[in-house]
């Protein structure tokens, strides 16, 4: 299988969407999806239900491929992933299964939003840890001098990357361990400002589908006009979204097509 970064990205999104792991207002959710950013969003892409779908074995394994080849081609540095609470987890999985690079998973911490907020928790954070049973930070191990990218379904501001690295750092200092993690690989990028953020925190990221330039539209001949339309515009400008007289319009616009 030869390497085509944007035909298997294509064939990627269109499956998910095939799949309905690609929700939209207007013919999923008529309120629409408010993000863990707070951010109301037109559209939400769900993996978690990755498991479970028809062709879940085929997706998975074309997303191992496609995640590790570009991990393998563009960063060689790195001898390690670590895959994010829920959906980076068995995305992880599936690039050791295809491709061989090892993977590790950061805990979900519940309670912690900010890389600022682990650090002021981390003590009590480890304590609870301990407590129940061998639990980690970080599962798996590391070697020291790894280089470890961060893997993730989708990025949209970059705050649980971040929490990932302070997680990834203080786990291999606990183990007397010198690591680096400069890098996140994810499937999806929404394009909405989590590169420029990466940059500023001494870190690049890397996506096999950014979704405002090039994954919205390998969805067009799918999507109704006023969806795709939508979409794309939302991408463009997020901000006059968040006006509820616009929310509501779209509301109306999806029910009047549901009846």
């Amino acid at each position: 299988m030869g390497y085509n970064k944007e035909q298997l990205g294509k064939e990627i999104i269109r499956l998910l969407y095939d799949e309905g792991m690609i929700e939209t207002w207007y013919k999923d959710n008529p309120d629409g999806y408010t993000l863990v950013s707070k951010i109301w969003s037109p559209f939400y892409i769900n993996l978690r239900l990755l498991g479970s779908k028809r062709k879940s074995r085929e997706i998975l394994n074309q997303i191992g491929y496609a995640m590790g080849t570009m991990i393998k081609e563009e960063i060689p540095s790195v001898s390690r992933i670590v895959g994010l609470y829920i959906a980076g987890i068995p995305l992880a999985s599936a690039i050791t299964a295809t491709v061989g690079i090892p993977c590790c998973y950061a805990r979900h911490l519940p309670g912690v939003k900010k890389e600022e907020e682990f650090y002021q928790k981390k003590d009590e954070i480890k304590k609870d840890l301990k407590e129940h049973g061998d639990h980690q930070l970080v599962e798996g191990d590391f070697h020291d001098g790894d280089q470890i990218a961060i893997v993730d379904d989708l990025v949209t501001k970059f705050d649980t990357k971040l929490i990932a690295r302070a997680q990834i750092y203080e786990a291999a200092k606990d183990k007397k361990m010198s690591v680096r993690c400069e890098n996140v690989a994810v499937l999806i990028d929404r394009e909405q400002g989590a590169e420029e953020v990466a940059l500023s925190k001494g870190m690049k990221l890397w996506s096999l589908i950014p979704f405002k330039s090039k994954g919205i539209q390998w969805l067009k001949d799918k999507m109704e006009s006023l969806e795709y339309e939508t979409l794309t515009d939302y991408l463009k400008d997020e901000s006059k979204y968040q006006n509820p007289s616009v929310k509501e319009r779209l509301r109306r616009a999806a029910l009047k097509k549901s009846n």
